[in-house]
């Protein structure tokens, strides 16, 4: 029997629990990608739908970017309960701070609690959408050159009640329309991420009505139990050593000497335990470039994930094999506000997974990745002005092509990657749509 008390599950049924919880991820996603009102929505599929529980552990991230999900959504979802200790059926959440949990201001997320029928919280459903705009001072997502998060600008969201009892707080609503660029388009999107995030809400409840919250609870203890055994696993079979590996950023204003990233990697198959050491590295710098702790974390165990046998899971079971040490205002570490981290998902977070993917392909035969190219190339900038047939304001970032794939022990270049930490799940735009869509040429 399970610590839950119901009996325990077998393999097969175990299998399809799984398959029904990434079912309702997908059709999160789904929701999101057809009915998003900007292009980085619709077109690019910048976006990232997952299920935690409730003691805040990733359960399931289906076609999820692996630098939005891996952590993120836990630290979220903390953050949630911590602020919002009475949660209730009807209640959804708008995130996007980067001292609590969320990657950077640009991706806004959705929590919703899902609350049974006694009350309890049992799972939160997370949807985050990296926006066409977040109104920052300038009109970019990405401002590399912000000293700190007010020259940034963007309005910042600690987990902000924004539902109640399934109705829109309009005081939120009006704040958003009255700061983000194009509107109307920032409001569909929003739209589109509530309605994700209650489709899982429903999905889940319907499921729960079918198994029993029990049985989902005792799916979750076991899936972690079987994943993190499959890590074990996958790490035993590695060579036991260390290595140390240098990563440099191009200097950049803000960082006029560049940004070194040590990263410090210790293999241990005994104990089955991978860990990475990212404290011996720079303060936070006055700039947008410094990591988010979400993303600090994420951008390690990408690496390491790019690194192993891919069929191991990503989830809280596989995550408790993987070490993250990390430090308080550090570039790579934990950011103190008013600390920016508006460009935290690309740039230098792409030197640490490929630190650590070079790492392990130096210490180890047949596993372990070269680098992804760098992000973000100008043909992924963020364009804006007006129409001039009409006079109307647009935003929106472009995805016309990024840097080349990493060859891997049993692949060649993966051409589609994206960057390290997108993991081919971003779309490229087709260059005849973007000038049919935007006064532009390509």
């Amino acid at each position: 029997h399970s610590v839950t008390g119901t009996p325990a599950l077998d393999g097969v049924q175990l299998a399809i629990l799984n398959k029904r919880f990434e079912g309702v991820c997908r059709k999160m996603a789904n929701t999101l990608f057809r009915t998003g009102r900007s292009g980085v929505l619709n077109t690019a599929r910048d976006f990232s739908c997952c299920i935690v529980t409730a003691n805040n552990q990733l359960l399931t991230s289906a076609e999820s970017l692996p630098i939005h999900v891996f952590s993120g959504p836990d630290l979220m979802a903390a953050a949630m309960q911590e602020f919002h200790p009475v949660l209730k059926r009807g209640d959804a959440f708008l995130h996007n701070s980067p001292y609590h949990g969320c990657s950077h201001p640009a991706d806004h997320t959705i929590l919703v609690p899902v609350i049974d029928d006694e009350g309890s919280h049992r799972f939160t459903m997370v949807a985050k959408a990296h926006q066409a705009d977040c109104g920052n001072s300038l009109p970019t997502t990405y401002m590399g050159g912000a000293r700190d998060v007010y020259q940034e600008g963007a309005l910042i969201f600690p987990a902000v009640r924004v539902q109640e009892n399934y109705q829109d707080i309009q005081d939120i609503v009006r704040m958003c329309r009255m700061r983000i660029r194009v509107p109307e388009q920032w409001w569909g999107d929003y739209l589109a991420e509530m309605g994700a995030a209650r489709i899982g809400e429903r999905e889940l409840m319907a499921m729960a009505a079918e198994v029993g919250w029990d049985t989902l609870d005792t799916f979750t203890d076991q899936w972690f139990e079987y994943s993190e055994q499959r890590m074990s696993a996958a790490i035993a079979r590695l060579p036991a050593g260390k290595m140390m590996v240098l990563s440099a950023h191009d200097p950049f204003p803000g960082a006029e000497e560049g940004i070194e990233v040590k990263v410090r990697l210790t293999i241990d198959p005994v104990d089955a335990i991978i860990e990475v050491d990212l404290r011996d590295n720079p303060d936070c710098l006055p700039c947008g470039l410094n990591l988010s702790e979400a993303c600090s974390r994420t951008s390690a165990m990408v690496g390491v994930f790019n690194s192993i046998d891919h069929s191991v899971l990503p989830n809280a079971g596989s995550f408790r094999r993987i070490r993250v040490l990390l430090r308080e205002n550090c570039v790579v570490g934990i950011p103190l506000h008013p600390t920016s981290c508006s460009v935290a998902t690309t740039n230098v977070a792409d030197h640490v997974s490929n630190g650590v993917q070079r790492a392990i392909a130096e210490l180890a035969e047949g596993a372990g990745m070269a680098e992804v190219g760098y992000a973000i190339p100008p043909s992924v900038g963020v364009i804006s002005g007006l129409k001039p047939d009409s006079g109307e304001p647009f935003i929106n970032q472009i995805f016309l092509g990024f840097g080349a794939g990493a060859a891997s022990p049993v692949a060649d270049a993966w051409v589609t990657v994206g960057h390290v930490g997108n993991a081919g799940l971003c779309y490229q735009d087709s260059a005849e749509v973007d000038e049919q869509v935007f006064p532009i040429f390509v």
